[in-house]
């Protein structure tokens, strides 16, 4: 998780599942000439289902919009977000929020909802109009791919190839964090029958850290935001976590960095008022790093442990990724032998939020680390390891044959994002060996609209999911 920074980069919509595209002729400026609408089923279910819609203006800028359509299988919207919604039989009319209803010539917005279908047949509706204008055309809608917590076993292949949905989350601001711009770093385990999700935000204001949980991924939208700023982990800098289960003391971890590698402890990882107070795994920054960190910054701190020890990964946005040792009956304790695990000396090949995994039923590892690609576009490489103490072989580690990148990533209709950044994967497990299921991977990751620029914390990035396309087993 990069600290801030001035650099052009992207920022997040919503995902395409269905698009519709009219450019037309209509006789005021509020009348909306031309509309573009993006309908994704997010997730279905037995009797319910999760949409995200996305609204591009085509025509002159609008001061308030108002979308209509009709459903034709039934379908009942029984919550909406990001706007306000009327519903009477199968016609529906979403108006804009009143933060949301100016839209310029080209702008989009987007809400989200949850509903309830007949279980045979959800259906896109074909007859949008924004304004009281037609949107005509279409497409088949994709659902997002029910996502469980455990795979089976088998091994990585050699390249890679994902589906992406759209932004799945994105900032909430409430009375005391107000102007977010972005939600970003998650980490995620499944705990419960619920998802957890912890992340990152970013304002002008600087960071802090957020917790939101859900049974279903066509919930996460829909979700409370839990700042834990609230919590004895207070404020100040606080960013990119990563949470686990110490299995050894049944305690949740919560790792983080605050100019230092710190951590959070809970027994309840459903209470976000729990987190104990930061505690630091090092006294201070170790030699080697500050040997090698020149004029970057010591970032994305990540542990996995085997039966022995655990390990504390670090990268400096210099091209060094670094690894620390203690044993597992010493953790948090006693981390030393820091040491550089990779280095490049073009330093946006090896830049920062490493992660690393068991591969489940194999002797073997996985290290992803985000590089920044020739089209200052970020992407992850992969190698491989039979130990994590080891030596690193490369996996799909170019731009050309990345773990995950825009080239080897589809999306349906026009893809929001370009960057695949900092993410994690969802584990078959919750513990602290991180163990991944090698089949149909999926990936929690950032990403933002390809044409948003600026400073780097007002840049808006949302979390999507990536599903594994090409698995081997």
């Amino acid at each position: 998780m990069q600290l801030n920074r001035p650099r052009s980069w992207i920022v997040a919509a919503a995902a395409a599942a269905m698009v519709v595209l009219a450019l037309l002729t209509a006789p005021t400026a509020q009348a909306a000439p031309g509309c573009r609408v993006e309908y994704t089923v997010t997730n279905q279910w037995s009797n319910g289902f999760g949409t995200n819609v996305s609204v591009t203006n085509l025509g002159d800028p609008l001061t308030s919009w108002r979308l209509t359509w009709s459903f034709t299988a039934g379908q009942t919207i029984t919550q909406l977000w990001n706007g306000t919604v009327s519903q009477s039989g199968a016609q529906v009319a979403v108006s804009n929020a009143g933060y949301n209803g100016s839209l310029a010539t080209g702008a989009s917005t987007s809400f989200g909802f949850n509903g309830t279908w007949n279980g045979s047949a959800n259906p896109v509706p074909a007859d949008f109009a924004l304004n009281g204008t037609a949107c005509t055309g279409g497409s088949t809608p994709t659902a997002t791919p029910t996502v469980t917590p455990t795979g089976g076993t088998g091994t990585l292949p050699s390249s890679f190839r994902w589906s992406s949905t759209g932004a799945l989350i994105g900032p909430k601001p409430d009375a005391s964090h107000a102007n977010i711009a972005a939600v970003k770093d998650p980490s995620v385990v499944y705990h419960n029958g619920r998802w957890h999700v912890f992340a990152s935000t970013a304002s002008s204001a600087g960071y802090n850290l957020v917790y939101m949980n859900f049974t279903d991924w066509g919930q996460a939208g829909a979700a409370q935001h839990h700042y834990l700023d609230q919590s004895a982990i207070g404020t100040g800098y606080r960013a990119a976590p990563q949470v686990f289960y110490f299995a050894p003391q049944n305690r949740w971890y919560l790792v983080y960095q605050t100019g230092n590698a710190s951590y959070s402890t809970t027994t309840d990882i459903s209470n976000p008022r729990s987190w104990s107070a930061p505690q630091h795994f090092y006294s201070s920054m170790p030699d080697i790093i500050r040997q090698n960190i020149g004029s970057g910054y010591w970032v994305d701190m990540w542990v996995i442990c085997d039966t022995a020890k655990c390990y504390l990964f670090s990268s400096d946005d210099n091209g060094h990724l670094y690894r620390s040792e203690t044993t597992v009956a010493n953790f948090p304790n006693g981390f030393t032998n820091t040491q550089i695990v990779l280095q490049d000396s073009n330093k946006y090949r090896l830049w920062e939020a490493s992660n690393i995994y068991k591969v489940k039923g194999t002797n073997q590892y996985l290290l992803l680390v985000e590089a920044i690609g020739s089209d200052g576009k970020r992407y992850f490489r992969s190698w491989t390891s039979t130990s994590i103490g080891g030596t690193w072989t490369p996996l799909a580690d170019t731009e050309s044959n990345p773990f995950a990148r825009s080239n080897n990533v589809t999306f349906t209709g026009t893809a929001w994002t370009r960057d695949i950044s900092h993410g994690e994967m969802i584990r078959d497990s919750n513990d602290q060996t991180l163990t991944i299921s090698p089949c149909q991977m999926r990936y929690l990751y950032q990403g933002m609209d390809p044409n948003a620029s600026g400073e780097y914390n007002a840049l808006p990035w949302r979390l999507a999911l990536l599903t594994q396309t090409n698995s081997t087993c």
